[in-house]
């Protein structure tokens, strides 16, 4: 028998299609949004081609556009009106993320997912309670425990806006366990916590931290995310989550650790959600313009390939564009 045109058989029009082994649909997709309590009209991100820092009553209607193109989530980030050391207005009641959240909740129908962290709202820029001598240090700088008691303050703050899922991307041992606690407390206990239980401190964040105004004012965040040369330390990392009742795991930056999404989604049972970040998005963007690949090719063979390592979902910046090729 002649098996050589075997797969070519299976790679004919219609049937190719038929037999795809990954696709992507619309659903699959969480797009970020970035609230700015500073402006009072849309600013373009210059580092991120197509994406706007938003003023809180522009949020809705943003939000609604989305939504058209059949992505159903959103991750929202807020760039404060006043930074200070430990990031008060994080969990302030008229803070921009819960102001936005009660609006985008009361007047459509995404699935509202909260960045729960403090880098955006700290003068100093880092994800925590920082200690007094900081600034002279060159070792750890964040203070973990009072760190926990921010964020699970922060996550309850955000709950009661009518956030439908909290996600705590700082890192921090333990914020899981601190923040389940926290909204269980509260009477939360239905709200879920994607957790960032997995996320490398990465060249390729460079666009966010521009888009969210939180780049560290000295220092770095080597000490409190993962070192990119390490892999067993992911799956660590996922068990503590997981002990400490994570319903959803974060692998941050996507393509550079497709190896661990891999990891991730065969060592763990819970829906594993890969973040396609700024810097994956911006030299992606850089190289079309510069005529040499496709965009729209290259943003669906990247996600692409980040679901067949493993992924259940994906926080993308090309959600919008992909979704309308989808369709």
């Amino acid at each position: 028998m002649d098996l050589v045109d075997r797969p070519r058989r299976l790679r004919i029009d219609g049937i190719s299609e038929m037999v795809r082994e990954t696709s992507l649909s619309a659903t699959d997709l969480i797009a970020p949004v970035f609230v700015d309590a500073t402006i009072d009209e849309r600013v373009p991100i210059e580092s991120m081609p197509g994406h706007e820092r938003l003023p809180v009553d522009h949020t809705v209607d943003r939000v609604e556009e989305i939504l058209d193109t059949g992505v159903e989530s959103i991750l929202l980030f807020g760039v404060p009106a006043k930074k200070d050391e430990v990031g008060s207005r994080a969990d302030a009641t008229d803070g921009v993320v819960q102001e936005a959240t009660r609006a985008i909740s009361s007047e459509t129908s995404a699935t509202v997912i909260t960045d729960v962290c403090l880098c955006e709202y700290t003068d100093h820029g880092h994800c925590g309670v920082l200690e007094e001598s900081a600034p002279e240090q060159t070792t750890l700088t964040v203070q973990n425990d009072p760190t926990l008691d921010r964020l699970a303050d922060i996550a309850v703050s955000h709950a009661e806006a009518g956030a439908d899922v909290v996600a705590p991307s700082s890192m921090t041992d333990g914020m899981v366990g601190a923040i389940r606690a926290g909204l269980d407390d509260a009477g939360f206990n239905d709200i879920p916590i994607l957790s960032y239980a997995v996320k490398y401190e990465s060249a390729f964040y460079g666009p966010f931290r521009d888009a969210a105004d939180g780049a560290p004012a000295f220092g770095d965040r080597r000490h409190y995310q993962m070192d990119p040369g390490n892999r067993r330390e992911a799956i660590r990392e996922v068990d503590q989550d997981v002990e400490q009742g994570a319903d959803f795991l974060i692998v941050k930056p996507a393509l550079p650790y497709l190896d661990i999404v891999r990891d991730v989604r065969e060592h763990s049972t819970l829906p594993v959600i890969a973040y396609n970040v700024s810097g994956e998005y911006a030299m992606i963007q850089a190289a079309a313009e510069k005529g040499w690949l496709d965009l729209e090719a290259a943003a669906m063979e990247s996600l692409l390939s980040i679901e067949r390592a493993g992924a259940d979902a994906i926080v993308t910046y090309f959600a919008e564009q992909i979704a309308e090729r989808l369709d």
